[in-house]
């Protein structure tokens, strides 16, 4: 197991809700609503595609929180990016199977590594 999944287990549930609130009352008071999931995942994204804001049709939002899914998934080694095409989408290998979990579970998941994308990006800054 990573050290990015063993830290999911050390931080209390408290922390990690805390963490959580803190992430969508930040992207609230940027966008002006409160984000799902879903809208979390299609922000990611667009900002791996790195085009800026454009239309998209419902197929290129799709493949946008899957690029979003495989990119979250590669901070615990599960992908790793294997190339970008020649429109500039970035296509990931899989190298792990995600472990299977229930509902809950993944949902917990998926958080966790939204919280890690969006720290390391505040690091970078």
């Amino acid at each position: 197991m990573s050290t990015n999944n063993q830290s999911l287990n050390i931080e209390s549930e408290a922390e990690f809700n805390q963490r959580w609130d803190e992430l969508l009352a930040g992207m609230e008071e940027r966008f002006g609503r409160r984000p799902d999931l879903n809208a979390l995942l299609l922000l990611i994204g667009v900002q791996e595609l790195g085009q800026g804001v454009a239309e998209f049709t419902k197929e290129q939002k799709q493949d946008l929180m899957h690029i979003a899914t495989c990119k979250l998934f590669s901070i615990s080694g599960h992908y790793a990016l294997e190339h970008v095409d020649a429109e500039g989408w970035p296509h990931y290998q899989l190298l792990n199977p995600v472990p299977f979990a229930n509902l809950k579970e993944q949902e917990r998941m998926l958080k966790w590594h939204i919280l890690e994308y969006f720290d390391a990006l505040d690091d970078e800054q």
